[in-house]
């Protein structure tokens, strides 16, 4: 991209600015084809075996079942249609998977596919941003760079909040160009918009890349400073009311008649948005969190993924390192070196340009500016956060890494006759198949046959690329084509292990596991065990959202195999696929089922439908993903005490009785194993041992809720799970 190539004049008033000119000018004839061929192959690489998953995070599954049920759980984003408590995100990124079920039913597809389709539409809306200042081919390579980042594939095909996310805020970017390109109020109050959606989805991460966009708009936008600063403002208001509207609802509402605010502990969104997912992620001081509170003395300087002295949990060193390391580097970091590289070339090559936007070259630099500011605050972000950080985070990273590196190649490819464009793009091509090699290296026993020829063909193909202005036009595109492939090369690997296993659980890495990483096929945090048994979920698990008994959603599948997890099959109404661990049920994930909920039995399931009508809850069990078990399971409401740690104070010991007066909790789901002496458990629920909820920060709430229950109600044994019917009291009871 030469200076003496663009017009460095602004347009007329009467035409179009120069980028628009370009968007609109005749397309070459092999553009559409591509283009939808890159939406067709992003979708079926999303779409692939998507039921193997099953339920997938069954903490987010079970509140979209209950807002498949009740219009209150659908707005609140309550983990049960009884709304007792919320998840602890806002609930935006619930509300397509909720419609979905409403209109399909309950089942992994229905729950699955539309985090499928926001992967395309995010595939698509890269394209359009990208091919706007750097034509068709860039848009392509970008698109393809994203739909083949390996934590992409990954989180669009399960259902974290991460997925709208990435999509809204890719948009974001794309409206904030649209707007650079013209000055148009319009796209910077749509920009605003998405924003603020993008705050209903993950709340205050969604603010990270607004300073560099703000800024590059207050500066480089071609009108009068008056009028930029008056756009921004309207673009604020924008996102305030797009993501005001629903907080300012549940702050009004009466306290007393809507579910708590899960991860609170003051039953209010705005401590849970500024506390747990805001400065706590960012210095760990994170009530409610993980583990059972902030990071302490004995958890500072801890390496690993498991549990502190203090009940803390450290997430893995911080430093400018951190996503180049062994657990995150395959997850996002393939192209990461070539983006940043692209980065800088495209800055040196528009440096000459105007600050303003109206010319092809302004808008190219705007461009560099736009994605490599959201890359770099991200990245910063991610790389020294202190509080939780999980490697599926980085997927916001994706469309950045994407949009630079197909931008920069088009510059270098564009300027491949002077000697500095031809070594950079040859350089970046050699320093990229090194870095494979090295990511594919920290798996050994991982496709052995592709990490020398990644190299070798990588290292050949840079030694090419200085000649290609010399070469014909079929042969040039020839060798950039084979350039392009043994850079893709690993993520595409990596990507195809993703789509072939299936993930569940809270915690779940993309591709195999690594040397040092905690990741591995299914899911993450290897390597320990959780106290009480059983591993961390994941790591190489087989799916815990099949229907328990073999029941899929909507009935019985021939065979005992439950159609919701990608006919996994059964044993006897038994799930077969793991062992025994804790949550009372046949086998937990780590932690007592934080992080992965129960295997529940034929027989727990059908104690919980019999006479369900009659009660607010089948059944109440500490921790969310517990008691989402049951509930996807039996498809009737089950109350998680405590929410997701088990530690939010919610509800009270003496609400929880008014319930169970009142007649409205059928059971209680001990977490101890089956058979236990009554009086050994409340002993150990009083000293904090049977349950996660004594130690949290929510006071030992749900610790007293089951020492209560265990002195006052006869405990039973239902499909090797401890049964309590809260309906029939023990003569001792007072």
């Amino acid at each position: 991209m030469t200076t003496a190539a663009l017009p460095l004049h602004p347009p007329s008033p009467a035409a179009p600015s120069p980028t628009t000119a370009r968007a609109h000018a005749a397309r070459p004839g092999w553009e559409r084809p591509a283009f939808l061929g890159l939406l067709l192959a992003t979708a079926v690489l999303l779409l692939w075996d998507l039921g193997a998953s099953g339920y997938a995070n069954s903490f987010y599954s079970a509140a979209v079942q209950a807002g498949g049920e009740s219009w209150k759980a659908f707005f609140f984003g309550s983990s049960d249609a009884g709304n007792s408590i919320t998840v602890d995100k806002p609930p935006a990124a619930l509300w397509p998977m909720m419609l979905s079920v409403r209109l399909f039913g309950l089942g992994a597809w229905q729950i699955l596919v539309p985090q499928a389709l926001m992967g395309v539409g995010t595939t698509a809306v890269l394209y359009a941003a990208v091919r706007r200042q750097f034509g068709p081919a860039a848009a392509l390579i970008s698109g393809a760079v994203f739909a083949l980042t390996p934590v992409a594939a990954l989180m669009f095909r399960f259902n974290n909040p991460d997925a709208l996310l990435t999509l809204l805020m890719t948009v974001t970017v794309y409206c904030v160009l649209r707007a650079l390109d013209g000055a148009h109020t319009k796209w910077l109050v749509w920009a605003g918009v998405a924003v603020g959606f993008a705050f209903l989805t993950k709340t205050l991460q969604a603010f990270v890349i607004l300073p560099p966009l703000a800024l590059l708009y207050a500066v480089c936008a071609p009108t009068r400073l008056r009028r930029r600063l008056g756009q921004l403002l309207l673009s604020t208001l924008a996102m305030v009311a797009a993501g005001g509207w629903w907080v300012a609802v549940v702050e009004l509402w009466p306290a007393s008649s809507r579910p708590y605010i899960g991860g609170s502990q003051s039953n209010s969104f705005l401590e849970l948005t500024l506390g747990y997912n805001g400065l706590g992620r960012i210095n760990g001081e994170e009530t409610g969190s993980v583990g059972g509170g902030a990071r302490t003395a004995a958890t500072e300087g801890m390496t690993g993924t498991g549990p502190g002295a203090g009940g803390g949990m450290s997430w893995g060193e911080t430093g400018i390192d951190r996503l180049f390391s062994s657990n995150i580097g395959g997850q996002i970091g393939w192209l990461l070196p070539a983006a940043l590289i692209m980065l800088v070339v495209g800055l040196v090559v528009t440096w000459r340009a105007r600050r303003a936007t109206d010319t092809l070259e302004g808008m190219a630099r705007a461009a560099f500016l736009a994605w490599g500011g959201a890359l770099l605050i991200t990245a910063v972000v991610f790389s020294f956060m202190q509080g939780i950080f999980h490697e599926y985070y980085t997927v916001a990273l994706a469309p950045s890494i994407a949009a630079l590196v197909g931008m920069g190649i088009a510059v270098l490819w564009e300027e491949r006759g002077s000697r500095a464009a031809s070594l950079t793009l040859a350089g970046t091509l050699a320093l990229t198949s090194y870095w494979a090699f090295v990511l594919l290296g920290r798996s050994a026993e991982y496709v052995p046959w592709l990490r020398w020829p990644v190299l070798a063909l990588g290292l050949g193909t840079a030694l090419l690329l200085p000649f290609t202005a010399r070469l014909g036009r079929r042969t040039a595109l020839g060798v950039a084509a084979v350039g392009l492939g043994v850079a893709l090369a690993g993520p595409l690997a990596y990507c195809l292990t993703t789509v072939t296993t299936p993930h569940t659980g809270s915690i779940v890495t993309a591709g195999p596991a690594v040397a040092g990483g905690r990741g591995g096929p299914g899911g993450g945090m290897r390597g320990f065990e959780m106290p009480g048994g059983g591993g961390m979920p994941g790591g190489g698990a087989a799916p815990q959202g099949t229907p328990p008994g073999g029941t899929a959603p909507g009935g019985q599948a021939p065979g005992g195999r439950a159609p919701g997890a990608g006919n996994r099959p059964t044993d006897g109404g038994r799930d077969t696929r793991t062992g025994g661990g804790p949550g009372g049920g046949e086998g937990g994930g780590g932690m007592g089922g934080l992080l992965g909920g129960t295997r529940t039995s034929a027989e727990a399931t059908a104690a919980l439908r019999a006479d369900a009508d009659r009660y607010t809850w089948a059944a109440a069990a500490i921790g969310s993903q517990n008691a989402a078990s049951y509930q996807l399971a039996s498809q009737q409401p089950v109350m998680a005490l405590g929410g997701f740690n088990g530690s939010d104070p919610s509800p009270t010991l003496e609400r929880f009785k008014a319930y169970v007066s009142a007649g409205r909790i059928h059971y209680f789901i001990g977490q101890s194993s089956a058979g236990a002496d009554g009086g050994e458990a409340g002993a150990a629920a009083e000293t904090g041992t049977a349950t996660r909820g004594g130690g949290g920060p929510g006071g030992g709430v749900s610790s007293s809720i089951e020492t209560w229950v265990r002195a006052n109600f006869k405990a039973s044994t239902i499909g090797g799970a401890t049964f309590y019917d809260l309906t029939a009291p023990t003569s001792q009871a007072s």
